[in-house]
């Protein structure tokens, strides 16, 4: 069995960073990555990146050594991807802050608003009922991270961490603190449009529930697979049949229903930015199937059937 040698150098300078001699022609990049950490125990394996070019793509850990367009003496080019931190981390981290916040705005504590309103309760029965649905909506993504979501990668560079809790927490304040005013006044069409978004909220809820479990269906534990998803018995997965990403068209309903429950500017808004945000990776995932699939139906939209 002949063996490779293999040569890692830095992308930006060109300089050698490691070689290793006898390399197995079925080790992986994954083993390799881990070969080159005991030379440089700095740059673990979650923090690099590993190329056949300086500005090409990432290998992938799963990808074998003997099936790479390389010679007997591979050459590979090293990236420092930075501080790495687990996505569980992320988004429990990104996904309490909102939860804890809007109960502060909700139970009125002192410094928010004025003092004479400090640990008071609302008259409207409609913000009791908008914090329910926020945390509720929030409780169920920090049981999802928890118990459902199977993570393709297992870490991501630590700064976004600052961001998205930014994003998150930033917009949760800002709704949550016209939301919980005193002086909020209900939706103009009152009940009936606060029963209307209650229905529209809940039923996306569930939707998009039942689509992280079919998603996590698709995939075994421990594993990278990736398979077309497809409709399933449960009647919220038949979406399917018209979007690629039906997790986020329930994620826009349910904000919509907030929306129109709250009648409250910063919801939109907030509906409005995560919709061009979830736009932009639901028509990412989409060239991806089409990409990786050559079966892949046809009749699918990235987010909204017929149209996005």
């Amino acid at each position: 069995m002949k063996h490779y040698e293999v040569e890692i150098l830095d992308a930006k300078t060109k300089d050698k960073l490691c070689f290793l001699d006898k390399v197995e022609p079925n080790a992986t990049i994954g083993e390799i990555k881990s070969m080159f950490h005991k030379s440089h125990p700095q740059w673990y394996p979650a923090r690099q990146s590993i190329r056949l070019d300086p500005k090409g793509k990432s290998l992938k850990d799963e990808d074998v050594l003997q099936q790479l367009p390389v010679g007997t003496t591979a050459t590979f080019y090293f990236r420092d991807l930075g501080a790495q931190i687990s996505w569980v981390t992320v988004f429990l981290t990104e996904y309490t802050g909102p939860l804890v916040i809007y109960l502060m705005f909700y139970f009125r504590v002192p410094f928010i608003y004025a003092p004479k309103y400090d640990f008071t309760t609302s008259k409207h029965w409609v913000v009791h009922l908008a914090c329910m649905c926020h945390s509720f909506h929030y409780v169920k993504r920090l049981l999802e991270t928890l118990f459902v979501h199977r993570f393709s990668h297992g870490t991501m560079p630590l700064r976004n961490i600052f961001k998205n809790c930014t994003y998150y927490w930033g917009f949760a304040a800002w709704m949550a603190y016209y939301i919980n005013h005193p002086l909020y006044t209900p939706p103009i069409y009152g009940e009936k449009q606060i029963r209307l978004a209650l229905i529209l909220f809940l039923f996306c809820q569930v939707g998009n529930f039942s689509i992280h479990i079919a998603l996590r269906n698709l995939r075994p534990p421990g594993s990278k697979t990736r398979k077309i998803p497809y409709p399933t018995k449960n009647p919220f997965t038949w979406i399917f049949l018209l979007v690629s990403c039906p997790n986020y068209t329930y994620e826009l309903g349910s904000w919509l229903g907030f929306t129109l429950m709250t009648q409250c500017l910063p919801v939109a808004f907030f509906t409005l930015v995560g919709f061009i945000q979830m736009t932009v990776w639901a028509k990412g995932k989409h060239r991806s199937y089409l990409k990786e699939f050559r079966d892949y139906p046809p009749l699918r939209s990235p987010i909204l059937p017929f149209v996005l």
